[in-house]
């Protein structure tokens, strides 16, 4: 079975970016008008996309407000005798006591109006209409035809792929102007340079406290309790892990900030992101870093004396000396982290913290109870690393391997028992993620050739060692013939399949509406009805901001729309679908 790129909801939705300006047009018409004369058979609609980041963060002030006014309701209900009041300065510590109730009503009804103000102003102001949308087509195959080709002449212009799903959609970067990507993307790649970079400090300090002799040259008043046998063996092998744990908890956090700040406009984008720069990290410092800082680097005047040739070697000798830290990392933080999981104690705590400090009202403890998704972009680059750590160590230290497969096995089982019954689904990414798997094994695969000819050659083996050349050799083709045969699957939508799948659904479901099933598809969650009643009048508007009254043309130049593809006959918005 072929897997479409994103297409679990979206099988007929392509998104449309870098939409050029024109002065006789606004984008909502350039938009209609591009399609109807380059895709005039089988263009059905579209959909604008707003920045309403300014119109997401009222709303959500709206809803935190009428959650402190349920709060305070239910407070005054329990106890009718007394009206809450509290102070409305700095943390309710400073300021004037006013009566709570009257506060957060008159607060909602002030936010009620902005709220409107802004819906208005975005309906009909084209400032907020980004340079993007998402357009419809009638079939799979016209869909696939546009999403896989060049619209114009110009490559910089009237950028089309499929759309992701709408669940999968990360609206607030959808307004970011697409000229400001190219720069985010720099600024974020700098960034994480930087970042990895300058890791390697606290990496050094880390792999120093397994080295006993180091500890009393610095600190030696602490001798005799460090020659303490307990003490010396927690030193040795439980503290570094331990300390390195720590200093990784809040990397997958500030890698999907840089992520967003880059300006993926997909959830799975994001994750699929950030779980590459945190194998890239995870490789550079934790693999890399261990090796080089816990035993190479103390061997600078090694490296600085000797000749380039015995770096390999000395490298070499540094990998089987490293066996017992990596063992017990994977105890601290694969083992340790499995039975976390398992138990879920990071949540637990995050819930009671939150049920002691935050929870005011029901709505608050489910929102607090509530698992989220599995972490892609932290547990999948986990996993892979210790792929890694299994294939280098599996000829050098063969001891490590059992530590390895016990991990494997106890995630399997407690991750298929969370995916199941824990976590919930965002969204569905249609196996993007296996072309960045595939690749990090290859390049695990290829670590390990080049590391064990490294160590081979330390160990009286250097004839064999031109032998294993081949190894990486072959590695590495088979990685481009894999990419050139099974890649395209996960990128591209075959038009064979397309029209197959289009010709089965006209057979099956002659009178599908379509249009109606897309209105809202790729609505912004910001235009949808909220959950109190406040706001029963979002559709309309909604209605308003969604389906504007295009009119056939208003261009003067007609450097894009001929004559011949403008009449009453054009397909807009507001009309009912065709049957397919």
């Amino acid at each position: 079975m072929h897997l479409i790129p994103n297409l679990q909801n979206s099988f007929v939705q392509v998104i449309v970016r870098n939409v050029p300006s024109d002065p006789d047009e606004s984008v909502l018409e350039l938009v209609e008008h591009f399609f109807l004369v380059n895709h005039p058979n089988h263009f059905l609609g579209f959909q604008a996309v707003y920045d309403a980041n300014k119109l997401s963060k009222l709303v959500d002030e709206k809803k935190k407000m009428h959650n402190w006014l349920d709060y305070y309701q239910l407070k005054y209900v329990r106890d009718p005798s007394k009206r809450p009041t509290l102070k409305t300065g700095f943390l309710g510590l400073l300021g004037n006591r006013v009566d709570a109730i009257d506060f957060y009503t008159s607060n909602i009804e002030r936010l009620a109006k902005e709220i409107s103000v802004e819906r208005e102003v975005i309906a009909n102001d084209t400032k907020y209409v980004m340079p993007a949308a998402f357009v419809s087509f009638k079939t799979r195959w016209a869909a696939a035809v546009c999403a896989q080709t060049q619209q114009t002449r110009n490559p910089t212009i009237w950028l089309t792929e499929w759309a992701p799903e709408p669940r999968d959609v990360y609206w607030e970067n959808l307004a970011i102007p697409y000229v400001a990507l190219a720069v985010r993307k720099l600024i974020s790649g700098v960034a994480f340079f930087f970042l990895t970079f300058f890791f390697m400090i606290p990496i050094a300090l880390v792999q120093s406290l397994a080295n006993i002799e180091g500890i009393e040259r610095a600190v030696p008043f602490l001798k005799p309790l460090i020659e303490t046998r307990f003490i010396k063996s927690f030193i040795q092998g439980f503290l570094p892990g331990i300390a390195l744990k720590i200093f990784l908890i809040f990397l997958p956090s500030i890698l999907m900030l840089m992520s967003k700040f880059e300006g993926f406009i997909s959830q799975s984008a994001l994750e699929r992101r950030s779980a590459t720069r945190f194998y890239i990290f995870q490789f550079v410092n934790v693999f890399l870093g261990s090796i080089i800082t816990g035993t190479a680097f103390q061997q600078l005047n090694s490296f600085v004396h000797q000749s380039a040739n015995d770096i390999p070697k000395i490298i070499g000798t540094s990998i089987p000396m490293k066996a017992t830290f990596f063992i017990t990392y994977i105890m601290v933080d694969g083992w340790a982290g499995v039975a976390g999981e398992i138990l879920r104690l990071k949540p637990m705590i995050i819930y009671h913290l939150k049920n002691f400090f935050t929870v005011k009202t029901e709505k608050d403890r489910e929102e607090a109870m509530d698992p989220g998704s599995i972490s892609f972009n932290a547990g999948e680059p986990q996993i892979q690393l210790y792929f890694l750590l299994g294939l280098v160590y599996a000829v050098v230290t063969p001891i490590l391997l059992p530590f390895i497969i016990v991990f494997f096995g106890l995630a399997y089982v407690v991750f298929r028992h969370q995916i199941i019954n824990v976590y919930n689904q965002e969204y569905e990414s249609a196996a993007a993620f296996w072309p960045d798997v595939h690749m990090r094994i290859i390049v695990a695969l290829v670590v390990s050739q080049l590391l064990l000819m490294g160590l081979l050659s330390t160990k009286e083996a250097a004839q064999s060692t031109p032998l294993l050349v081949a190894l990486p050799v072959l590695t590495i083709w088979f990685h481009f013939f894999c990419k050139g045969r099974y890649e395209p699957a996960f990128v591209r939508y075959p038009l064979q399949e397309a029209m197959m799948k289009d010709t089965l659904e006209r057979v099956r479901e002659p009178n599908l509406n379509l249009k109606g099933y897309l209105r809202e598809a790729y609505l912004h969650p910001i235009f949808k009805a909220g959950d109190d009643d406040s706001e029963t009048d979002e559709a309309s508007e909604v209605e308003m901001v969604q389906k504007p009254e295009l009119v056939p043309t208003k261009r003067h130049s007609r450097r894009h729309t001929p004559m011949s593809s403008i009449g009453s006959d054009a397909p807009l918005l507001n009309q009912p679908a065709p049957d397919l």
